[in-house]
């Protein structure tokens, strides 16, 4: 429980003067048995050199990952459609049991942060794939509610700890450097700034960031990058076509002014060529096209292993099996889901900064945030996958959850709606003679999907 958490329980409100001192997930414990250093030798020596500096390992990766995002246009879409389908559907509030009042507060805690626009949560997301990092920092107004939070570089960011990988205070756990000066621009409590960090090397180590997605292959990219420009220079220097030339007992003065002659007309469509000696004119075929590209494919594929978006899902599907593919897209859907926890976290974190300010404990609160499509799916898998969960005897609000809808929401326009017209029939009406019957059968559609059938009778 957190110091903010204790006050409220204590005194039934909260001190504004405690937030320096607040205590969130990552903070270490006062008093407690740990014993040893979490971090390798190795970070050891780097937090101490660290001190005075930004890692300058994330740093070189962050600045080699956005240049392979501003020159390849395969990077960009990867970057793109992974945030892109981590964002589907938005944000919605879950609740096991509907709190007006909650759901009030988190509608203005999200149109405050603008989480209710596509570009501010694919800003992130994006942030969060091509940075490994999403340093979140929460601003509060004169009232204390929180209204904005910005995504702060990463690779400017120092978390202040100590060679055993805890933070020395909390009330500056986050340093942000100046790169120009190296001057220390300004600190961060550890209620400001939530640091998200995407595979880290050791989540348990505050000073282990997270790496970018693509980190691993910049060394690939780079001999890819080399070896496609290789093959378009080899293509133009050997494409054209070209003449061999032979006189047989030519002097040079002779051969010199047989050239001369046939490349003045070189710049004819159509060029003859004369001798009074013996020799002959043999074309020399250029490179019609060029088949000898498995290098290329090698480390095509080898970047594509090292990247959340399968290469069949870019286009690449030669020689490519459609069940391989749809393993393949399964296993990215996971990754998707991965990044989805990671970055609604970070907002529900926020949210319940905001709740604490409020003088409301989330923790008495049933409620997450999370986004609205766990998966990448059609419109008719996602309606199977309603059926099938309704069928099994799941709550009808958990079914809305899954589907992508706010329960509360679709409560509420149902009442709106049977107030103002009856689309719904009464339930003894609904076996009626005419009324649409639907039928589920598992397995019998198409990829494995259930078949559903729709009749009037």
């Amino acid at each position: 429980m957190s110091l903010l958490e204790r006050t409220f329980k204590a005194t039934g409100r909260v001190d504004t003067t405690l937030l320096s001192k607040a205590r969130l997930p990552n903070e270490p414990v006062s008093r407690s048995s740990e014993i040893g250093r979490r971090p390798t030798p190795e970070d050891q020596l780097k937090y101490l050199y660290r001190l005075m500096w930004v890692d300058p390992d994330l740093r070189q990766a962050i600045l080699d990952v956005r240049e392979m995002d501003r020159l390849d246009g395969r990077v960009k879409r990867i970057h793109a459609r992974v945030a892109r389908d981590v964002i589907k559907g938005g944000l919605i509030m879950q609740q096991a049991k509907e709190n007006e009042k909650l759901a009030t507060l988190w509608d203005e805690f999200q149109r405050r942060l603008q989480l209710n626009r596509v570009e501010k949560l694919k800003s992130d997301a994006k942030g969060l794939v091509m940075e490994g990092n999403l340093p979140m920092q929460w601003v509060l107004d004169g009232d204390y509610n929180v209204v904005a939070g910005v995504r702060m570089p990463s690779e400017t960011i120092l978390p202040n700890v100590s060679e055993a990988g805890q933070f020395k205070d909390v009330a500056k756990a986050y340093i942000q450097f100046d790169i120009m000066t190296g001057s220390e621009q300004a600190s961060f409590p550890l209620w400001q700034l939530l640091f998200a960090r995407f595979d880290p090397d050791n989540f348990d180590d505050m000073g282990s960031l997270g790496r970018p997605f693509l980190d691993a292959t910049r060394t690939t990219w780079r001999k890819l990058i080399m070896t496609e420009e290789d093959l378009v220079i080899r293509r133009r220097m050997r494409a054209p076509l070209r003449m061999a030339h032979f006189l047989k007992g030519a002097s040079p003065t002779e051969l010199q002014t047989y050239k001369d002659e046939v490349t003045a007309n070189q710049g004819e469509i159509t060029t003859d060529y004369f001798s009074n000696k013996e020799g002959s004119v043999t074309a020399v075929q250029g490179d019609t096209n060029l088949d000898h590209t498995k290098d290329i494919v090698h480390l095509l594929d080898t970047f594509f292993a090292g990247s959340p978006l399968p290469k069949g899902m870019m286009g690449y599907t030669d020689g490519m099996a459609r069940d391989i593919l749809e393993d393949l897209k399964r296993d990215y859907y996971d990754e998707v889901d991965v990044l989805q926890d990671t970055l609604s976290f970070v907002y529900d974190q926020g949210f319940r900064l905001h709740l604490l300010l409020k003088g409301i404990n989330p923790d008495d609160e049933d409620f997450r945030i999370t986004f609205a499509e766990r998966r990448t799916e059609t419109p008719s898998q996602t309606a199977d996958r309603g059926l099938k969960l309704q069928a099994l005897g799941i709550p009808q609000g958990m079914v809305w959850e899954e589907l992508g809808f706010d329960p509360s929401y679709v409560r509420k326009r149902k009442d709106w709606e049977a107030k103002n017209y009856d689309p719904y029939p009464e339930p003894d009406k609904i076996n009626a003679p005419g009324a649409p019957k639907v039928s589920v059968t598992p397995g019998n559609g198409r990829k494995g999907d259930s078949a559903t059938s729709i009749s009037n009778g």
